[in-house]
């Protein structure tokens, strides 16, 4: 591959990172060896160790390295916003400190931006006959559950969502808002990148990947967070078919809370009215703040009081609505279980319609971003 004239911004998130930091900037200057005009970004996120000192050290010995310290620690994705801004290459990569990936694979992913066929090029640990350090299974199945997922709502068909080495367009990333600060970043960059119809490619890399005693930082909590964002950066672009599906999670987490805070209510001591009364609004109200969370909130057009005023009174208009079809049902013969489950479906399906359309209605496709 031809790399004159190709001018690249490798950012680089530092946490902790003294042990490999300066062989990993070493292996990445090498780079300029392939005729690539080299721009590093080191981006310290409050690093306890002696990293910022390290990083300083590179800066000064190399030109076009350049080290920003955040005063507190933000997270990988608050680096990688950081760094992004900072950028001046046609090209931008993310590099790890830890090593864990090999630089001299970053020549192989920019072929495909070079020439014009790529926007966004995904570098696949699961691809490829590229070396693999042999490591935690449960790890891997997170991560193809994750990528899976991912794929489901975004209709792409990558084998590594959660790779590190993702290579961009400068002019495509510096428009992007990047709103998480630890890992969730990225599904989140998945899922707008996606929504953006661009043309992404994927290539294989080797991985040298590391223990949680040589460093490893990542735990369960960063998988459930990832998990919470492939739902919430996908939902709102999602067509309707999917949305509903959705909102079947969304209704049946209600549903739910609904039955066992009325059981609890009745057990408690309360009468049947006040305990269904009480379940029903704590109901609503966590269906409320799981559209707004999961499914709606960045499609939302009203201001906060008139949203909640909008909402309901469609909580009030269904509620009538599924009254009135069970007493008319029950009173043309249909037995009372069935009226109720016809009336429940219909009232579901009212709910939908009446978030997406009118609660959480969105001014612009724009509000998607």
């Amino acid at each position: 591959m031809s790399t004159n004239a190709i001018s690249l911004s490798v950012v680089v998130p530092c946490f902790n990172e003294a042990a490999t930091l300066q062989a990993c900037i070493e292996k990445v200057l090498e780079l300029r060896d392939h005729g690539v005009v080299l721009e590093v970004i080191i981006v310290d996120d409050a690093s306890s160790d002696n990293s910022p000192e390290i990083a300083q050290g590179l800066a000064q010995a190399a030109s076009k390295i350049k080290v920003v310290r955040h005063k507190s620690n933000q997270g990988e994705g608050a680096a990688l916003r950081t760094g992004f801004k900072e950028a001046t290459g046609d090209f931008v990569v993310v590099q790890d400190a830890d090593l864990e990936y090999d630089p001299h694979d970053i020549l192989e992913l920019l072929a495909p931006l070079v020439d014009g066929r790529a926007d966004v090029v995904y570098g696949s640990r699961f691809l490829g006959g590229q070396p693999h350090r042999v490591l935690y299974f449960w790890h891997y199945l997170g991560n193809k559950f994750l990528t899976f997922l991912s794929n489901m709502f975004t209709d792409l068909n990558l084998t590594d969502m959660e790779t590190c080495y993702k290579v961009f367009r400068r002019e495509i990333i510096q428009d992007i808002v990047i709103e998480e600060n630890r890992f969730g970043f990225e599904p989140e960059i998945t899922a707008k990148l996606a929504q953006r119809k661009l043309a992404i490619y994927e290539m294989g890399i080797s991985y040298n990947g590391r223990t949680y005693a040589e460093g490893k930082k990542i735990g369960w909590r960063d998988g459930f967070r990832a998990l919470y964002c492939v739902v919430r950066y996908n939902a709102p672009a999602l067509p309707l078919p999917m949305q509903f599906l959705v909102y079947l999670f969304i209704g049946g987490t209600a549903a739910l809370v609904n039955l066992f805070l009325f059981l609890i209510m009745l057990n408690m001591g309360l009468g049947v009215t006040a305990s269904a009364l009480f379940a029903f609004i704590a109901a609503a109200g966590v269906n409320y703040l799981l559209c707004v969370t999961l499914l709606f909130k960045r499609r939302s057009r009203w201001a906060g009081p008139v949203e909640m005023l909008v909402y309901v009174g469609l909580v009030v208009a269904v509620a009538l609505v599924d009254v009135q079809i069970t007493r008319v049902l029950i009173a043309g013969s249909t037995p009372a279980w069935l009226a109720k489950l016809c009336a429940s479906a219909i009232a579901l399906t009212l709910n939908f319609l009446g978030r997406r359309n009118l609660v959480f209605s969105q001014k612009s496709q724009k509000a998607v971003e």
